[in-house]
């Protein structure tokens, strides 16, 4: 009975039973996720999606993360549309353990919510809500791991509507059988295939989960029923979607000491594929040992990469066409790391990625696969000509990169990146104020007050 057991769970769930570092992983969370909701909302998949709905838009009652528009629509669509932005730049967090981005749908079915009832939301009434969704998103991608994604499902929007529909049933106050229900209805709706990875719709994907999830909770909160073993029966989500099926055990540890998911939670320095992250964080540093070397990039006559075989079937575009398709080129990200010294979602442009010298240097690239190597490890070397037929060589080997559970971002790091993709869509002054209220998310009385920001 994990579906019962997940909703049970799930309705006893208080704020005081989280502890100091699960309310502050949860915060860290959803302040990344609003940094990347705002950076992502004039990206084209986001304004296409938009003004594509626009005609179909009901009561303007939930934010848009939307430039200087303060513009609101339905709450489906907000969930909709809010969580596109959230993933378009893949500059959201990730639950490494299953590389689920787990706050994106969870988060934008919330707010979208929040701002309909007619009360009150506190900052720990929200947080309460948003780690029962992440917890059971994580525990439910952690039974169906690796099985799942390996034959193809996004396990970000598969989990996700199961995630967000928990949360918002958590919000809304609704019994452990509505809650059952509303997983059902959202594990009914699986979403997200890995072949659309490089286009527009790997973005939809958390969005439609965070709409799925929504829509569950809110058809159950009204009585609309499903199966009460919609994740565990023999033709329930595990075990279609899956050959794994660890959820019982998993389900049993909701809660437990040691095994809160959101604790694992980590957050990218890098707007791209996370396994490429080690390349780009030994590429940056190789960058600086090259300004002071005295060696010039025309003179690398090639770059080896020895990274975890992963790294070569999710990210292994050796000609990227655009800069989405680049997020899965680790060519692309050790070119722009050792040329730009930098990553950030303007190295992701398209004119950066058609670019003749960085072109130039990603045909130079070359990566190994080896499984000894862990997946936030990497070696490079980069070689060089020299004057009169030498040779000569410098090498990186990073052993935990930045963003990972050993080398995780800290708050001051998040709020550069934070910064960095907001006062470009709202101003210096709003994104300062902005970026305060997000830090202090469980002290507020009430969470609507976020329209005032976006």
């Amino acid at each position: 009975m994990s579906t019962k057991t997940i909703a049970n769970w799930t309705s006893s769930l208080t704020y005081s039973s989280l502890s100091p570092s699960i309310v502050q992983s949860t915060i860290q969370s959803f302040y990344n996720w609003t940094g990347c909701t705002v950076g992502g909302s004039s990206h084209p998949a986001t304004t296409i999606a938009r003004n594509a709905l626009t005609p179909f838009f009901g009561a303007p009652t939930s934010t848009l993360f939307d430039s200087h528009k303060h513009q609101k629509t339905d709450a489906q669509h907000a969930a909709l549309l809010n969580g596109i932005a959230s993933h378009v730049h893949d500059y959201d967090d990730t639950h490494l353990e299953t590389i689920i981005h787990p706050t994106g749908p969870v988060a934008a079915a919330l707010l979208g919510i929040t701002e309909t009832l007619q009360r009150p939301v506190s900052g720990k009434e929200f947080i309460t809500a948003l780690v029962a969704g992440i917890e059971v998103e994580c525990k439910c991608g952690l039974a169906v791991w690796p099985s799942h994604y390996d034959v193809g499902w996004h396990i970000t929007s598969t989990t996700g509507s199961i995630g967000a529909a928990v949360a918002v049933s958590k919000l809304l106050g609704l019994s452990p059988d509505q809650i059952a229900h509303a997983i059902g209805i959202a594990a009914t709706q699986v979403t997200g295939l890995r072949e659309m990875f490089g286009s527009h719709t790997k973005s939809f994907h958390p969005g439609r989960a965070a709409q799925n999830g929504l829509m569950a909770a809110i058809l159950a909160s009204d009585g609309y029923t499903s199966s009460l073993e919609a994740l565990e029966a023999k033709r329930g989500w595990v075990n279609v979607v899956s050959d794994d099926d660890k959820l019982q055990n998993l389900v049993a540890s909701l809660g437990k000491e040691g095994a809160w998911e959101i604790e694992k939670n980590s957050f990218k320095p890098f707007p791209c594929g996370i396994v490429i992250h080690p390349v780009i964080d030994g590429c940056v540093q190789l960058h600086e040992v090259l300004g002071g070397s005295g060696k010039r990039y025309e003179d690398i006559t090639d770059v080896q990469l020895t990274v975890h075989p992963l790294v070569l079937e999710l990210t292994g575009k050796t000609k990227p066409r655009d800069g989405l398709e680049a997020k899965f080129s680790v060519y692309h990200g050790a070119a722009i790391g050792l040329l730009l010294d930098k990553a950030t979602p303007a190295q992701y442009e398209d004119a950066v990625v058609t670019d003749t010298e960085v072109i130039s240097l990603r045909d130079k690239i070359h990566a190994t696969a080896d499984e000894k190597c862990r997946p936030d490890e990497c070696h490079i070397v980069v070689n060089f000509a020299s004057a009169g037929g030498t040779s000569a060589s410098i090498e990186k080997h990073v052993d935990h990169a930045i963003g990972s559970v050993h080398c995780p971002m800290s708050d001051s790091q998040l709020t550069e990146k934070f910064m960095d993709q907001c006062v470009p869509v709202l101003g210096l002054e709003r994104t300062q104020k902005a970026s305060e209220w997000c830090w202090i998310l469980d002290r507020h009385g009430d969470v609507r007050e976020i329209k005032e920001f976006f």
